[in-house]
């Protein structure tokens, strides 16, 4: 007989103790324990999954299995997706609340639906009613008959529709508010979503089912509870963005079937989301001409070169203390490259009050660009502009040097394509590439070079 076992479950990490705890000693967190009772098999009825003794395969003995893609004909979607949506898989989508996790889901039933109308799509929604969805679905244009909206909680239940309808996509509008019959514990415990996400994945590679979920976020952004569901599923998508703003950024963070670094931008209109075809216009527009304190560098998310404006602001002190205020950049990083400036520029640069700002929204986390922050300190630092058609590019080290970046010639493939003049970059990316492109290439040594190369 089964027997039935109690433990306390911390909703943070997945920690588990035999009785109630105030702090976890694991992630440090307070009150995140839970009771939770779960059913143990016995050993005698353990199976492997799919019922069969299964052993250790050469890899000659493994057969390969083509992977077969969907295109919803919305290219940055496609893109994410690593080409398409791969039949079987389970995509996680998280993102704020309000950020338009949902019209985005909708937006792809319909594309999805206007390529293959002998298909069947379910909507499973466990928050909003079927009266909604069917709003939002006619707003969006997706009123197809292969289209089913469905309002349930209930594992069990959604899997009975999903067998008798028998969907090629199936959606669950939120994983967290998804509950299980055998699992006492209240829906979007550890306990619920790593039972009702196992029968589901189980499922859906057994019977070529094409699954999206919905994922709760934190105040942190990060996807709640632990890690646990994004191990799970085969991809993760987080759909990011200003609820204040129009613009917004599907950037995937785990594929098992692409790239995991591409990104899509799409912007928000009362019709549903529209792509960006090119984003490196959305993040220059609107730059004063003759303006000081910015500069442009080229970043690379994916196979895609982005062009992006840093903007930097240098005001004298008043008072005792410098004040440092970043936006889509490292404060510990720009701090490093002030410090950089005061040592070899012989700059006092760290008496100021220092901003800087990514204009669109971006977040920058490689250092490819600290070049094009020293630039835009300096050029705020000396009230000159610099010429809308130069590009910097390269990563700044503690003695003062440029060093090269990677992937350069896709970026100065681009950055002739786009018509700019000039790239400042690492001596040695100068010498690599000297007059393989109409672009003039001017190479440096040492980050005190700008001074001289730009405001004298």
């Amino acid at each position: 007989m089964a027997k039935i076992k109690s433990v306390f479950t911390c909703q943070e990490c997945g920690h588990q103790t035999a009785k109630w705890l105030g702090k976890c000693p694991d992630c440090h967190q307070w009150n995140s324990f839970s009771e939770e009772e779960f059913v143990k098999a016995p050993k005698s009825l353990t199976k492997s999954p799919n019922g069969q003794n299964s052993r250790p395969k050469t890899i000659n003995e493994i057969e390969h299995e083509s992977i077969l893609r969907y295109e919803t004909k919305m290219g940055e979607f496609d893109r994410v997706m690593g080409g398409g949506i791969t039949i079987g898989s389970l995509t996680l989508i998280g993102g704020e609340p309000g950020i338009g996790k949902s019209t985005l889901l909708m937006e792809v039933c319909g594309k999805l639906l206007n390529i293959q109308s002998n298909h069947k799509i379910l909507y499973v929604s466990g928050e909003e009613s079927e009266s909604q969805i069917a709003q939002r679905s006619k707003r969006l244009g997706v009123d197809n008959q292969g289209f089913y909206i469905f309002h349930e909680t209930n594992w069990q239940r959604i899997l009975e529709q999903v067998k008798e309808l028998k969907p090629k996509f199936l959606i669950i509008d939120s994983i967290q508010t998804t509950h299980s019959n055998q699992i006492e514990s209240a829906a979007g415990t550890l306990s619920q979503i790593r039972e009702v996400t196992y029968e589901l994945m189980n499922y859906a590679k057994a019977n070529n089912l094409t699954c999206f979920i919905i994922g709760h976020v934190t105040k942190e952004g990060q996807i709640a509870g632990p890690k646990i569901l994004e191990h799970m599923v085969d991809t993760v998508i987080y759909f990011e963005g200003d609820q204040l703003g129009q613009y917004r950024m599907l950037r995937v963070m785990k594929n098992r079937f692409g790239n995991t670094n591409e990104v899509g931008i799409f912007e928000m209109q009362e019709r549903g989301l529209i792509e960006i075809k090119n984003p490196s216009q959305y993040f220059l527009e609107q730059s004063l001409p003759g303006s000081f304190g910015r500069s442009l560098t080229c970043i690379l998310e994916g196979s895609r070169s982005l062009f992006v404006e840093i903007q930097a602001l240098v005001v004298e002190n008043k008072f005792a203390v410098g004040r440092r205020t970043t936006q889509g950049l490292d404060s510990n990083r720009v701090a490093l490259l002030v410090a950089v400036i005061d040592k070899y520029l012989g700059i006092p640069l760290s008496y100021n009050d220092i901003y800087v700002n990514v204009v669109g929204g971006m977040k920058l986390s490689t250092r490819e660009n600290d070049l094009s922050v020293i630039a835009s300190l300096l050029s705020s630092y000396y009230q000159s502009p610099i010429p809308n058609d130069t590009i910097f590019i390269g990563e700044v080290g503690l003695t003062g040097e440029v060093r090269s970046v990677p992937m350069m010639e896709m970026r100065l493939k681009e950055i002739a394509q786009m018509n700019y003049r000039c790239v400042i970059t690492s001596k040695r990316a100068a010498d690599d590439f000297k007059n393989k492109y109409k672009i003039e290439i001017k190479g440096i040594t040492k980050a005190s070079e700008l001074k001289n190369l730009l405001f004298q």
